[in-house]
């Protein structure tokens, strides 16, 4: 449902920007926490905030994750 709700953002790159998504990637301190919070979420020790956190986390690189398939669509593609 995700995937179609983004649709139109597909419509609306340019190769630039399309480039830029596809590209973009957690910056070192983000993703050591994340590494840390997947840990502890596997381990079964998070905290409520931290588990909170981690969602939150997890539903972010979800939502990246489709905007960089759609960016790389439109770089394949030529749109």
């Amino acid at each position: 449902m995700l995937d179609r709700l983004l649709d139109p953002i597909r419509d609306c790159l340019t190769k630039d920007v399309a480039a830029k998504i596809a590209a973009l990637r957690a910056d070192p301190a983000t993703q050591a926490t994340l590494d840390e919070l997947a840990e502890k979420n596997k381990e079964g020790t998070l905290s409520s905030s931290e588990r909170a956190q981690y969602e939150s986390m997890v539903q972010a690189g979800a939502l990246i994750a489709v905007l960089q398939a759609k960016a790389r669509r439109v770089l394949a593609n030529g749109d």
